[in-house]
């Protein structure tokens, strides 16, 4: 694969004037791209650009309004994921559509098992192709593996192994790096390049600008739904193609001064938690955040950073060890104790556990302040105050949305984290905790809430960052903390360590291999 120009210039896919409207909005507006034959597009967009409604009807969830999709130059309308995978188009979601109690052979057949006699399922030739494709694509799997034990890369090449088992010619991406290393990612570039060698055809979804010029041939950008650019890796830049899908020039890394760190604040010694299998996730584990100081913690997402979060904020029981806020120990505390206290949470689930999608927005900007002064009188709501602080924050934060009384399910996912940043930072704090404080959005958001939470640093307020993505935890952190198998294995000031040094500890090496 080479940059700018595709091996092979036939069309494998073509979409043609694509228009989808939902109630109030035009998701997509006249939208027309073309996939050729052995070539990796990218295709970029803010949030609620209209990139997702696009690939969810060439793989069928979705039905177009207007317009038509051709494969191989034959018009098709696939009704059904079902039917997509028989014209050969196999999508690989951001989040993992696998069973972990199940092995990669069980779950590479699900849907699509073979039989022997007419009744009992061949898992013993469903394991040979599967070894095939590896061999073939360097996919590199065991198919008699359970999928709960696989790091979070292995489980991204089953999915890919799942559509590739399914005879799909065309693959769609979304957002495939989102929870690797940086050397996972590495290895999915090279398996991407073997793929498009052997005559694949891929539409790359991403976030993240630097990985669209390593892998993308192509690049088409989306805005307000419609095409707004075309363009080759080597005519661009990080900032050009941001620029292109913000509409303005965009700062791609934090302007911040040094941080000046003062008292401790968070102080958590010898934490021990199980998960919701009864796993141990946090194994003694040992953390400070001062003042005026951003701690980042790297790591690979599932080494029990969902867990420390909360078991930090009052959310998860803990086993053992002791958490101080400003000295005061919350170890058996309720997050409404927590809360009160000035600690602020950014969930990194935003639908499950920092809104209420149901909700308008006036009620999701109080949901954990609607009991305090000036929201409430005794037990009756002061719903104009509500109102007029809904509205306030809508302001401030940029939160684009027709008005507020909408549900918060109708705002795109850059607008929802703007929404639960806003409600967080508008009381006072002396702690925030940041969990995947910027997943899935674009780069215009994460521009935003990144200034907004360096801003509260700038203030006194100590700050904790959980993050799968290093690049975020580098532009952000004042200390890196890296979290391995529930244990901080180094913690180091930030640019002790390159990145790949840091992506060497979160896979596990020991400070001396990484150094």
């Amino acid at each position: 694969m080479t940059n700018g120009k595709a091996q092979d210039q036939s069309v494998v896919l073509e979409a043609r004037g694509i228009t989808k409207r939902f109630p109030g909005v035009l998701a997509n507006d006249k939208v027309s791209l073309q996939l050729h034959k052995g070539e990796v597009l990218a295709l970029l967009g803010e949030n609620g650009a209209g990139k997702s409604t696009l690939m969810n009807i060439l793989y069928g969830l979705y039905q177009q309004d207007e317009g038509e999709i051709l494969v191989y130059g034959q018009p098709i309308r696939a009704k059904s994921p079902h039917e997509a995978i028989q014209r050969g188009i196999g999508m690989v979601h951001q989040h993992f559509q696998l069973v972990p109690v199940m092995t990669v052979t069980e779950n590479v057949m699900l849907g699509n098992e073979q039989t022997k006699a007419g009744f009992f399922l061949d898992r013993r030739r469903a394991a040979e192709q599967i070894r095939a494709i590896s061999r073939q694509y360097g996919l590199e799997v065991d198919p008699n593996a359970l999928i709960a034990d696989l790091p979070v890369g292995a489980q991204q090449r089953v999915e890919i192994i799942k559509a590739l088992y399914r005879n799909a010619d065309i693959l769609i991406l979304d957002e495939p790096t989102a929870v690797l290393t940086p050397q996972e990612a590495d290895e999915l570039v090279q398996i991407m390049r073997t793929l498009v060698a052997q005559g694949k055809s891929i539409i790359f979804i991403t976030h993240k600008l630097r990985e669209v010029l390593e892998i993308a041939d192509r690049i088409v950008v989306l805005r307000g739904g419609k095409v707004v650019g075309s363009t080759y890796p080597a005519e661009s830049s990080e900032a050009s193609l941001a620029a292109l899908m913000v509409g303005r020039e965009v700062l791609l890394r934090v302007d911040k001064a040094p941080a000046q760190p003062g008292a401790e604040v968070l102080e958590v010694q010898g934490l021990r938690v199980r998960d919701d299998r009864g796993l141990v996730a946090v194994n003694g584990l040992d953390l400070t955040v001062r003042a005026g100081e951003i701690l980042g913690i790297a790591g690979v997402q599932g080494n029990g950073q969902t867990e420390l979060v909360a078991a930090i904020t009052g959310l998860r029981s803990k086993e053992a060890g002791v958490v101080r806020v400003a000295g005061q120990d919350v170890s058996h505390a309720s997050p409404r104790q927590i809360s009160e206290l000035g600690v602020a949470h950014i969930p990194e689930d935003r639908q499950r556990e920092g809104l209420v999608t149901s909700y308008p927005l006036t009620d999701n900007s109080v949901l954990e302040l609607y009991y305090r002064t000036p929201f409430a009188r005794g037990i009756i709501r002061d719903q104009p105050q509500v109102s007029s602080h809904c509205e306030e924050l809508v302001q401030e934060f940029d939160v684009r949305t027709p008005n507020t009384q909408v549900r918060a399910s109708s705002l795109s996912g850059g607008n929802q984290q703007k929404l639960i940043v806003a409600r967080e930072f508008s009381q006072p704090l002396k702690l925030l905790i940041a969990a995947q404080p910027t997943r899935g959005i674009d780069v215009g958001s994460i521009e935003f809430i990144h200034n907004q939470i360096v801003r509260k640093r700038d203030e006194g307020v100590a700050v904790l960052v959980v993050s799968a993505e290093l690049d975020e935890i580098l532009s952000l952190a004042d200390r890196i903390a890296v979290m391995y198998h529930g244990q901080i294995v180094a913690t180091v000031q930030n640019g002790e360590l390159s990145r790949e040094q840091l992506g060497l500890l979160m896979a596990g090496a020991d400070l001396k291999q990484a150094s």
